[in-house]
């Protein structure tokens, strides 16, 4: 359907949100019982994050007219945003029945069955959404995560490559070819940052295959990266982006890797330990942590916590998704009722960011260290978990340090767990020290937190022998 220029939708299509937004409102002052104005406009607060708001508007919109598919899709997005899966389903499949051809409703029903857990059943909405649309990235990037999450790798991550079609990495080059696997030993691949810390960390690994198979592998990444990378990777050349562009000659997003490389489920390289922390460093944490303890506790049992993500408000998806993993330190309290059994129990603060203060006002009987004000970069980071004994963690790129260290770690895991850990698993193929805790209702943090309590306790008492 096409728009009149300078129209409410066009602006919206065109990315200027504020602007459709004050054409929705003004055509709704005249017209106030428009259900497709109010479909359109409840759209776009879905794209603003103001679900509760769309709401309002969708439901007088299915209201006035029942029969308007995009207004039920829209409202299944508000309730899939809300983790309400359900509402979400119920709401697609109105729309469906409406439409059965509507393709962003097909593939939003696939989304939610996909968090819902029920993937074989996820999968046929994807593909067919897909049938009908295959141009659209955002139904066969979903098709790709379901595909992932199921650990289907190979169509996986062939799939995963479409999200390319209308997305590049910030700052990075498009002239150079895209490297696909092949043998090149005269040539330079330049592998680049793309996602988060988390995704750098997890995937990097592979840069050491890939330059197996070329002359020289380049991996460009973010500053705080470099000194741990650069220890930890053999063969291969790490570079800040905050250096001048070397010459090279092909070129590969770090999430790129699995596909060029074919990697499947069963063959996931260095799932033991890949990152090396600086042994200086782990020694100068070594005597700041002793003083902790007065340095007699040689018996003393330290854990280090993570329990917030960095929210992202600037990319939706990375914006909802933290709301889902993250969490406030208050609600680790029955950790805190773990301490209060046992002397030895110590935790530390890992976490950075704007919830780090939360450290200065724990849960009752919890003692929090906080040393994170000396940590600049992940390097040290690598250094103060080394000197832990475990690490509980929600799903941020400190898991990831920690679990590449090949430290016990414990990932507590949001309900629609992220594809990168699989669906259902309580282990992790990347990751042989890897323990998922994972939700078992949406947003609800409260069984998986007992049942870290449960296994710490379980834990202090045995001895460190049992950790895993």
């Amino acid at each position: 359907m096409t728009h009149p220029q300078g129209s409410a939708e066009a602006l919206q299509l065109a990315g200027s949100y504020e602007a459709a937004a004050a054409a929705y409102q003004a055509r709704l002052q005249s017209s106030p019982d428009n259900a497709r104005t109010l479909s359109n406009y409840g759209g776009l607060l879905n794209l603003q994050n103001r679900f509760t708001d769309a709401l309002a508007l969708l439901g007088r919109a299915v209201t006035l007219d029942p029969n308007l598919p995009d207004a039920w899709s829209n409202i299944g997005n508000s309730f899939l945003h809300l983790s309400q899966y359900e509402n979400a389903i119920a709401c697609y499949r109105n729309a469906l029945r409406l439409d059965p051809s509507h393709a962003l409703a097909l593939s939003n029903m696939g989304v939610a069955l996909d968090h819902r857990g029920d993937h074989a059943l996820a999968r046929g909405f994807h593909d067919a959404a897909v049938q009908i649309d295959g141009q659209n990235v955002y139904s066969r990037t979903n098709r790709a995560v379901s595909l992932l999450q199921s650990g289907d790798y190979l169509e996986g991550f062939a799939e995963y490559e479409h999200r390319w079609t209308a997305i590049r990495a910030n700052s990075q080059p498009t002239d150079k070819p895209r490297w696909a696997g092949q043998e090149a030993q005269d040539q330079t691949l330049l592998v680049f940052t793309e996602g988060g810390f988390g995704d750098v960390l997890q995937f990097s690994r592979l840069a050491p295959i890939a330059a197996r198979r070329v002359g020289r592998v380049i991996l460009r990444v973010r500053p705080e990266l470099v000194s741990l990378l650069r220890r930890s990777l053999s063969g291969v050349l790490v570079t800040s982006e905050a250096d001048p562009l070397p010459e090279y000659d092909l070129e590969c997003p770090v999430l790129s890797l699995p596909h060029a490389l074919g990697i499947t489920l069963p063959a996931i390289p260095d799932a033991g330990r890949y990152l090396f922390a600086d042994p200086l460093k782990i020694s100068w944490w070594r005597d700041l942590i002793a003083a902790d303890t007065d340095g007699a506790k040689s018996d003393a049992f330290r854990v280090g916590l993570v329990w917030a993500g960095a929210p992202h408000p600037e990319i939706q998806a990375a914006f909802l998704a933290d709301h889902r993993r993250s969490m406030d330190l208050g609600q680790l309290a029955p950790l805190g009722e773990v301490a209060r059994h046992h002397s030895s129990l110590v935790f530390y603060s890992l976490q950075l960011g704007e919830r780090a203060g939360q450290a200065l006002s724990p849960p009752e009987g919890m003692r929090v260290v906080d040393h994170t004000a000396h940590i600049a970069s992940f390097d040290d980071t690598a250094a103060l978990i080394s000197t832990l004994d475990l690490v509980i963690a929600v799903d941020t790129s400190t898991a990831h340090v920690a679990a590449g260290l090949g430290k016990p770690t414990w990932l507590l895991s949001r309900y629609d767990q992220c594809w990168r850990w699989l669906s259902g698993r309580k282990d992790s193929p990347w990751y042989e020290s890897v323990c998922i805790y994972q939700q078992t209702n949406p947003l609800d943090w409260t069984q998986p937190v007992l049942n870290v309590a449960a296994d710490l306790e379980r834990l202090i008492v045995q001895g460190r022998s049992s950790v895993k």
